[in-house]
């Protein structure tokens, strides 16, 4: 059991999971909807989210509930920041030629989180995949591709068989897809993209069921994985 200099802060902790909550939740929330899912009485989750607010990580709507707060997207702006700076003209690029969402993930623990994501300009209608978005790196094309990358060993517990032989296909065909995995209906696309000195990538499509082939979809992500790699010098 940790001692008292070595565990961890339960109220940073928890201000930490509000935030994710928030992010989760894609909506306003009030104060006991934040408390009810963090599992705290009112007062509590009042106090940290008036610390929260004042740092501008929290904020609220014209309607009193709670949001994210602006000062998140300067501290988003950077994470990662050549990276990101490197990987938005090749998603908008990828985004506008197919007409849907591209974006990149990266591997955080057991899970695969949006850093990035660029909708197409003319699109009728496309799929929003928010930065900050997360799910386990099990499920998902981006999630498989990323696995790719990593030796077995380094895989979540309980990996699959069926998944297991997913991610190493990988290796072969050069692209993982998926469907009806992480949102219902949708289809989506990765390849890995693997940075030297970085944690496992991956730039992926999302999008409605269409003709498109996924193996030519593959093709053109593989090409802006290759120039962002070269651009960062792995």
């Amino acid at each position: 059991m940790p001692d008292a200099a070595t565990a961890p802060s339960q109220t940073l902790s928890r201000g930490i999971r509000i935030l994710e909550i928030l992010a989760d939740a894609r909506e306003s929330l009030s104060i006991d909807e934040v408390a009810r899912r963090l599992a705290v009485h009112r007062s509590v989750a009042y106090r940290l989210l008036r610390t929260l607010e004042d740092h501008g990580l929290t904020a609220r709507d014209a309607a009193g509930r709670v949001v994210l707060g602006s000062r998140l997207a300067a501290l988003a702006a950077g994470v990662a920041h050549d990276l990101q700076a490197e990987a938005l003209p090749e998603l908008t690029a990828v985004a506008n030629e197919l007409g849907m969402t591209c974006f990149l993930s990266v591997r955080d623990h057991d899970d695969a989180i949006t850093l990035a994501s660029v909708e197409p300009r003319h699109a009728v209608a496309s799929v929003a995949q928010r930065p900050g978005t997360r799910h386990p790196v099990t499920v998902g094309a981006p999630g498989k591709a990323i696995l790719s990358l990593l030796p077995e060993g380094r895989w979540p517990a309980g990996t699959s068989d069926e998944l297991r032989a997913a991610a190493t296909s990988v290796a072969t065909d050069g692209y993982a897809t998926s469907h009806d995995e992480v949102i219902p209906s949708l289809h989506a696309v990765a390849v890995p993209l693997a940075l030297r000195g970085r944690e496992p990538a991956a730039i992926a499509v999302v999008y409605l069921a269409t003709a498109h082939d996924p193996a030519r979809i593959a093709e053109r992500l593989n090409r802006s994985a290759a120039l962002i790699r070269e651009a960062l010098g792995g």
